[in-house]
Protein backbone atom coordinates (compact mmCIF):
# COMPACT_ATOMS: atom_id res chain seq x y z
CA UNK A 1 0.00 0.00 0.00
CA UNK A 2 1.10 3.18 -0.68
CA UNK A 3 1.71 5.96 1.48
CA UNK A 4 0.38 9.48 1.83
CA UNK A 5 2.46 11.57 0.09
CA UNK A 6 3.30 15.76 0.67
CA UNK A 7 6.13 16.69 -2.20
CA UNK A 8 8.46 19.33 -1.35
CA UNK A 9 9.20 21.65 -4.22
CA UNK A 10 12.48 22.82 -4.17
CA UNK A 11 13.22 26.36 -4.89
CA UNK A 12 16.94 26.43 -3.86
CA UNK A 13 16.39 27.15 -0.27
CA UNK A 14 18.62 26.03 2.75
CA UNK A 15 16.28 24.50 4.65
CA UNK A 16 14.56 21.70 2.04
CA UNK A 17 15.64 18.76 3.70
CA UNK A 18 14.71 20.15 7.17
CA UNK A 19 11.33 20.88 5.95
CA UNK A 20 11.01 16.94 4.11
CA UNK A 21 12.18 15.85 7.53
CA UNK A 22 9.66 17.43 9.80
CA UNK A 23 7.07 16.43 7.27
CA UNK A 24 8.30 12.52 7.90
CA UNK A 25 8.74 13.48 12.21
CA UNK A 26 4.54 14.48 11.77
CA UNK A 27 3.91 10.68 10.45
CA UNK A 28 3.42 11.14 6.74
CA UNK A 29 5.65 11.01 4.03
CA UNK A 30 7.61 13.42 1.94
CA UNK A 31 9.51 13.87 -1.64
CA UNK A 32 11.59 16.56 -2.40
CA UNK A 33 11.43 17.62 -6.15
CA UNK A 34 12.83 20.17 -8.64
CA UNK A 35 10.83 23.03 -9.20
CA UNK A 36 10.72 22.07 -12.99
CA UNK A 37 8.43 19.44 -12.17
CA UNK A 38 5.25 19.22 -14.56
CA UNK A 39 1.94 18.95 -13.43
CA UNK A 40 1.65 15.61 -14.83
CA UNK A 41 4.84 14.50 -12.86
CA UNK A 42 3.75 15.53 -9.56
CA UNK A 43 0.12 13.72 -10.16
CA UNK A 44 2.22 10.34 -10.20
CA UNK A 45 3.05 10.59 -6.78
CA UNK A 46 -0.41 11.23 -6.05
CA UNK A 47 0.52 13.81 -3.31
CA UNK A 48 -2.13 15.11 -0.50
CA UNK A 49 -0.54 18.42 -0.68
CA UNK A 50 2.30 20.56 -1.90
CA UNK A 51 5.23 22.85 0.03
CA UNK A 52 6.50 25.30 -1.48
CA UNK A 53 10.40 26.22 -0.21
CA UNK A 54 12.20 28.89 0.57
CA UNK A 55 14.77 30.68 -1.75
CA UNK A 56 17.84 33.02 -1.95
CA UNK A 57 16.41 34.76 -4.45
CA UNK A 58 13.92 37.39 -5.50
CA UNK A 59 10.32 36.42 -7.71
CA UNK A 60 10.09 39.26 -9.55
CA UNK A 61 13.77 38.90 -11.01
CA UNK A 62 14.31 37.42 -14.48
CA UNK A 63 15.70 34.06 -14.12
CA UNK A 64 14.63 33.54 -10.52
CA UNK A 65 13.29 29.85 -9.84
CA UNK A 66 9.76 29.29 -10.77
CA UNK A 67 6.70 26.49 -11.24
CA UNK A 68 4.41 25.95 -13.65
CA UNK A 69 0.96 26.99 -12.55
CA UNK A 70 -0.53 24.52 -12.85
CA UNK A 71 1.03 23.01 -9.39
CA UNK A 72 -1.61 25.30 -8.01
CA UNK A 73 -4.62 23.63 -9.83
CA UNK A 74 -3.75 20.01 -8.45
CA UNK A 75 -6.74 20.13 -6.17
CA UNK A 76 -4.37 19.64 -3.00
CA UNK A 77 -3.27 22.35 -0.44
CA UNK A 78 -0.31 24.36 -0.99
CA UNK A 79 1.83 26.01 1.62
CA UNK A 80 4.55 28.68 0.49
CA UNK A 81 7.16 29.14 2.80
CA UNK A 82 9.21 32.81 2.46
CA UNK A 83 9.77 32.99 -0.88
CA UNK A 84 7.50 30.17 -1.85
CA UNK A 85 4.86 32.30 -0.44
CA UNK A 86 5.63 34.99 -2.40
CA UNK A 87 5.80 33.21 -5.40
CA UNK A 88 2.51 32.18 -4.96
CA UNK A 89 1.24 35.15 -4.34
CA UNK A 90 3.08 36.41 -7.97
CA UNK A 91 1.70 33.38 -9.53
CA UNK A 92 -2.09 33.96 -8.70
CA UNK A 93 -1.69 37.97 -9.71
CA UNK A 94 -0.60 39.61 -6.66
CA UNK A 95 2.09 41.43 -5.94
CA UNK A 96 5.86 41.24 -4.20
CA UNK A 97 8.29 44.34 -3.18
CA UNK A 98 11.56 44.97 -2.21
CA UNK A 99 10.91 45.38 1.53
CA UNK A 100 11.91 48.86 2.98
CA UNK A 101 14.10 47.04 5.98
CA UNK A 102 14.80 43.62 5.90
CA UNK A 103 14.01 41.09 8.99
CA UNK A 104 16.51 38.15 9.47
CA UNK A 105 16.08 36.20 13.06
CA UNK A 106 13.65 35.59 15.58
CA UNK A 107 10.75 38.24 15.70
CA UNK A 108 7.55 38.38 17.11
CA UNK A 109 4.46 37.74 15.18
CA UNK A 110 0.63 38.27 15.85
CA UNK A 111 -0.78 34.65 14.32
CA UNK A 112 -4.05 34.22 13.30
CA UNK A 113 -6.00 31.27 15.37
CA UNK A 114 -8.65 31.29 12.99
CA UNK A 115 -6.37 29.85 10.43
CA UNK A 116 -6.78 26.03 10.65
CA UNK A 117 -2.66 26.20 9.60
CA UNK A 118 -2.41 28.45 13.20
CA UNK A 119 -4.76 25.94 14.86
CA UNK A 120 -3.76 26.13 19.21
CA UNK A 121 -1.84 29.43 18.83
CA UNK A 122 -3.22 32.74 19.98
CA UNK A 123 -1.19 36.24 20.14
CA UNK A 124 2.06 36.49 19.30
CA UNK A 125 5.21 34.46 18.88
CA UNK A 126 8.52 33.86 17.74
CA UNK A 127 9.09 33.01 14.48
CA UNK A 128 12.35 32.66 12.35
CA UNK A 129 12.61 35.73 9.30
CA UNK A 130 15.15 35.95 6.64
CA UNK A 131 13.83 38.21 3.94
CA UNK A 132 14.53 41.44 1.85
CA UNK A 133 11.21 40.98 -0.11
CA UNK A 134 7.13 41.20 0.86
CA UNK A 135 4.01 40.80 -0.22
CA UNK A 136 2.65 44.18 -0.99
CA UNK A 137 -0.72 42.96 -2.72
CA UNK A 138 -2.21 39.39 -2.13
CA UNK A 139 -4.11 37.73 -4.84
CA UNK A 140 -8.01 38.17 -4.70
CA UNK A 141 -9.59 35.87 -1.88
CA UNK A 142 -6.87 35.93 0.54
CA UNK A 143 -6.69 37.22 3.87
CA UNK A 144 -3.85 38.08 6.36
CA UNK A 145 -2.78 35.60 8.66
CA UNK A 146 -0.22 36.53 10.50
CA UNK A 147 1.31 39.98 11.00
CA UNK A 148 4.87 41.38 12.45
CA UNK A 149 6.20 44.90 12.90
CA UNK A 150 7.91 45.10 9.46
CA UNK A 151 5.47 42.82 7.79
CA UNK A 152 2.15 43.55 7.53
CA UNK A 153 1.61 40.52 5.39
CA UNK A 154 3.58 37.42 7.61
CA UNK A 155 0.84 35.11 6.56
CA UNK A 156 -2.17 34.80 4.27
CA UNK A 157 -4.34 32.53 3.18
CA UNK A 158 -7.34 31.63 0.42
CA UNK A 159 -8.99 28.68 2.95
CA UNK A 160 -11.12 27.96 0.04
CA UNK A 161 -8.93 27.49 -2.75
CA UNK A 162 -6.36 25.68 -0.22
CA UNK A 163 -3.65 28.35 -0.46
CA UNK A 164 -1.82 29.34 3.19
CA UNK A 165 1.63 31.01 2.80
CA UNK A 166 4.15 32.41 5.61
CA UNK A 167 6.92 34.31 5.17
CA UNK A 168 8.67 33.14 8.20
CA UNK A 169 10.37 29.54 8.87
CA UNK A 170 8.22 26.64 10.67
CA UNK A 171 10.43 24.39 9.88
CA UNK A 172 12.82 25.66 12.30
CA UNK A 173 13.48 25.61 15.64
CA UNK A 174 13.65 29.38 15.88
CA UNK A 175 10.19 29.54 15.22
CA UNK A 176 7.81 28.74 18.52
CA UNK A 177 6.31 25.50 17.53
CA UNK A 178 6.46 25.60 14.20
CA UNK A 179 6.47 21.96 14.08
CA UNK A 180 2.74 22.53 15.01
CA UNK A 181 2.17 24.33 12.24
CA UNK A 182 3.33 22.14 9.81
CA UNK A 183 1.30 19.36 11.57
CA UNK A 184 -1.91 21.57 11.22
CA UNK A 185 -0.95 21.56 7.43
CA UNK A 186 -0.63 18.04 7.41
CA UNK A 187 -3.38 16.89 9.23
CA UNK A 188 -6.18 19.39 9.82
CA UNK A 189 -5.90 20.99 5.93
CA UNK A 190 -4.48 18.13 4.16
CA UNK A 191 -6.35 15.53 5.91
CA UNK A 192 -3.00 13.56 6.49
CA UNK A 193 -3.25 9.74 8.59
CA UNK A 194 -0.39 9.91 9.35
CA UNK A 195 0.56 6.19 8.04
CA UNK A 196 4.25 6.60 7.56
CA UNK A 197 6.67 5.04 10.04
CA UNK A 198 10.35 3.40 9.74
CA UNK A 199 8.59 -0.01 10.64
CA UNK A 200 6.51 0.32 7.48
CA UNK A 201 9.27 1.57 5.40
CA UNK A 202 11.88 -1.49 6.64
CA UNK A 203 8.98 -3.87 5.67
CA UNK A 204 8.40 -2.72 1.98
CA UNK A 205 12.22 -2.40 1.51
CA UNK A 206 12.11 -6.03 2.43
CA UNK A 207 9.67 -7.15 0.37
CA UNK A 208 11.15 -5.18 -2.44
CA UNK A 209 14.64 -7.14 -2.68
CA UNK A 210 13.14 -10.01 -2.09
CA UNK A 211 10.79 -9.33 -5.20
CA UNK A 212 13.58 -7.89 -7.34
CA UNK A 213 16.49 -10.29 -6.47
CA UNK A 214 14.86 -13.25 -5.88
CA UNK A 215 17.49 -16.48 -5.78
CA UNK A 216 19.92 -14.22 -7.19
CA UNK A 217 22.66 -13.29 -5.87
CA UNK A 218 23.86 -9.16 -4.39
CA UNK A 219 27.53 -7.62 -3.59
CA UNK A 220 27.16 -5.03 -1.30
CA UNK A 221 30.20 -2.13 -0.58
CA UNK A 222 30.48 -2.26 2.95
CA UNK A 223 32.42 0.72 4.54
CA UNK A 224 31.98 0.01 8.14
CA UNK A 225 29.87 3.38 8.69
CA UNK A 226 26.29 3.63 9.89
CA UNK A 227 24.62 3.80 6.10
CA UNK A 228 26.46 0.33 4.63
CA UNK A 229 26.23 -1.28 7.81
CA UNK A 230 22.58 -0.76 8.04
CA UNK A 231 21.69 -1.43 4.42
CA UNK A 232 23.78 -5.10 5.44
CA UNK A 233 21.36 -5.78 8.32
CA UNK A 234 18.53 -5.03 6.26
CA UNK A 235 19.49 -7.42 3.07
CA UNK A 236 20.97 -9.87 5.84
CA UNK A 237 17.50 -10.05 7.02
CA UNK A 238 15.52 -9.97 3.51
CA UNK A 239 18.09 -12.43 1.82
CA UNK A 240 19.85 -14.60 4.42
CA UNK A 241 22.87 -16.88 2.48
CA UNK A 242 22.62 -14.38 -0.61
CA UNK A 243 24.75 -11.51 0.51
CA UNK A 244 28.57 -11.05 0.22
CA UNK A 245 29.72 -7.87 1.93
CA UNK A 246 33.10 -6.17 0.11
CA UNK A 247 34.94 -3.97 2.31
CA UNK A 248 37.77 -2.14 -0.06
CA UNK A 249 40.54 -0.49 2.40
CA UNK A 250 41.36 2.25 0.14
CA UNK A 251 44.16 3.57 2.51
CA UNK A 252 41.92 6.68 3.49
CA UNK A 253 40.61 5.30 6.92
CA UNK A 254 41.29 6.25 10.87
CA UNK A 255 43.97 4.47 12.49
CA UNK A 256 42.98 0.93 13.53
CA UNK A 257 39.58 1.53 11.63
CA UNK A 258 40.22 -1.31 9.58
CA UNK A 259 40.70 -3.29 12.25
CA UNK A 260 37.65 -2.37 13.60
CA UNK A 261 35.48 -3.00 10.86
CA UNK A 262 36.89 -6.77 10.54
CA UNK A 263 36.62 -7.50 14.22
CA UNK A 264 32.66 -6.61 13.97
CA UNK A 265 31.94 -7.93 10.75
CA UNK A 266 33.76 -10.99 10.50
CA UNK A 267 31.60 -12.27 13.31
CA UNK A 268 28.81 -11.57 11.29
CA UNK A 269 27.26 -14.37 8.82
CA UNK A 270 27.29 -11.50 6.11
CA UNK A 271 29.60 -13.62 3.80
CA UNK A 272 32.51 -10.89 4.72
CA UNK A 273 34.75 -10.48 2.12
CA UNK A 274 37.99 -7.75 3.23
CA UNK A 275 40.48 -6.56 0.03
CA UNK A 276 43.12 -4.42 0.37
CA UNK A 277 43.81 -2.18 -2.25
CA UNK A 278 45.54 0.64 -0.77
CA UNK A 279 48.26 1.19 -2.95
CA UNK A 280 46.24 0.90 -6.45
CA UNK A 281 44.37 3.93 -4.47
CA UNK A 282 47.06 5.92 -3.50
CA UNK A 283 48.87 5.77 -6.94
CA UNK A 284 45.94 7.08 -8.43
CA UNK A 285 46.02 10.13 -6.48
CA UNK A 286 49.80 10.27 -6.63
CA UNK A 287 50.40 14.37 -7.49
CA UNK A 288 46.68 15.40 -7.15
CA UNK A 289 45.84 18.49 -4.78
CA UNK A 290 42.00 19.17 -5.86
CA UNK A 291 39.30 17.98 -3.81
CA UNK A 292 36.68 17.34 -6.04
CA UNK A 293 39.36 15.68 -8.27
CA UNK A 294 40.32 13.58 -5.71
CA UNK A 295 36.75 12.65 -5.07
CA UNK A 296 36.13 11.41 -8.64
CA UNK A 297 39.64 9.73 -9.22
CA UNK A 298 38.68 7.57 -5.71
CA UNK A 299 35.36 6.88 -7.21
CA UNK A 300 36.82 5.70 -10.86
CA UNK A 301 39.45 3.43 -8.74
CA UNK A 302 36.09 2.44 -6.44
CA UNK A 303 34.40 1.08 -9.65
CA UNK A 304 37.53 -0.77 -10.88
CA UNK A 305 38.41 -2.29 -7.56
CA UNK A 306 34.44 -3.16 -7.58
CA UNK A 307 34.86 -5.04 -10.75
CA UNK A 308 37.76 -6.80 -9.95
CA UNK A 309 36.29 -8.13 -7.09
CA UNK A 310 32.83 -9.24 -8.43
CA UNK A 311 34.96 -11.35 -10.14
CA UNK A 312 36.40 -13.07 -7.30
CA UNK A 313 32.69 -13.62 -5.94
CA UNK A 314 31.66 -15.07 -9.10
CA UNK A 315 30.17 -12.08 -10.70
CA UNK A 316 26.90 -11.39 -8.60
CA UNK A 317 23.86 -10.07 -10.33
CA UNK A 318 22.74 -7.26 -7.83
CA UNK A 319 25.20 -4.18 -6.51
CA UNK A 320 24.06 -2.73 -3.26
CA UNK A 321 24.50 0.36 -1.82
CA UNK A 322 23.95 2.45 1.33
CA UNK A 323 22.81 5.45 -0.55
CA UNK A 324 20.69 7.82 1.82
CA UNK A 325 18.30 10.40 0.12
CA UNK A 326 20.59 13.56 0.68
CA UNK A 327 23.03 11.69 -1.34
CA UNK A 328 20.53 11.48 -4.39
CA UNK A 329 19.16 15.11 -3.35
CA UNK A 330 22.27 16.59 -3.11
CA UNK A 331 23.50 15.11 -6.81
CA UNK A 332 20.67 16.01 -8.96
CA UNK A 333 20.71 18.34 -11.51
CA UNK A 334 18.50 21.41 -9.80
CA UNK A 335 20.91 21.48 -6.97
CA UNK A 336 24.02 23.06 -6.55
CA UNK A 337 26.84 19.90 -6.05
CA UNK A 338 29.17 20.16 -2.67
CA UNK A 339 30.49 17.26 -3.26
CA UNK A 340 30.53 13.95 -5.83
CA UNK A 341 29.34 11.06 -4.49
CA UNK A 342 30.88 7.77 -6.04
CA UNK A 343 27.88 5.73 -4.97
CA UNK A 344 25.37 7.96 -6.60
CA UNK A 345 24.66 7.18 -10.57
CA UNK A 346 25.64 4.52 -13.19
CA UNK A 347 27.88 1.96 -11.65
CA UNK A 348 25.32 -0.68 -12.43
CA UNK A 349 25.88 0.30 -16.08
CA UNK A 350 29.55 0.15 -16.01
CA UNK A 351 29.68 -2.89 -14.22
CA UNK A 352 27.44 -4.89 -15.21
CA UNK A 353 25.01 -5.52 -12.86
CA UNK A 354 21.80 -6.59 -13.72
CA UNK A 355 20.23 -3.90 -11.43
CA UNK A 356 21.31 -1.95 -7.76
CA UNK A 357 19.24 -2.23 -4.63
CA UNK A 358 19.33 0.74 -2.46
CA UNK A 359 16.90 -0.17 0.21
CA UNK A 360 18.02 3.09 2.26
CA UNK A 361 17.87 5.87 -0.83
CA UNK A 362 14.55 7.13 0.65
CA UNK A 363 15.86 7.81 4.09
CA UNK A 364 17.68 10.51 5.96
CA UNK A 365 20.56 10.10 7.93
CA UNK A 366 18.67 10.90 11.10
CA UNK A 367 16.34 7.97 9.63
CA UNK A 368 19.23 5.52 9.51
CA UNK A 369 20.72 5.69 12.46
Amino acid sequence: MKNETVLIVDFGGQYKELIARRVRECGVHSLIVPCGITADEARRHEPIGLIFTGGPDSVYLDGAPTCTPELLDLGIPVLGICYGMQLMCRLLGGEVSPAEKSEYGAVDAALEASSGLFHGFSGEYKVLMSHTDRVTRMPEGFRVTARSALCPIAGMENEKAGYYGVQFHPETDRTHDGAEIIRNFLYRICGASGDYSMEDYMKKQVAEARSRVGKKRVLLALSGGVDSSVCAALLSEALPGQLTCIYIDHGFMRKNETDEVRAVFEKKDLNFIHIDARSRFLKRLEGVTDPETKRKRIGAEFVRAFEDAAKTCGNPEFLAQGTIYPDIVESGKHSAVIKSHHNVGGLPEEMGFEGIIEPLSGLFKDEVR
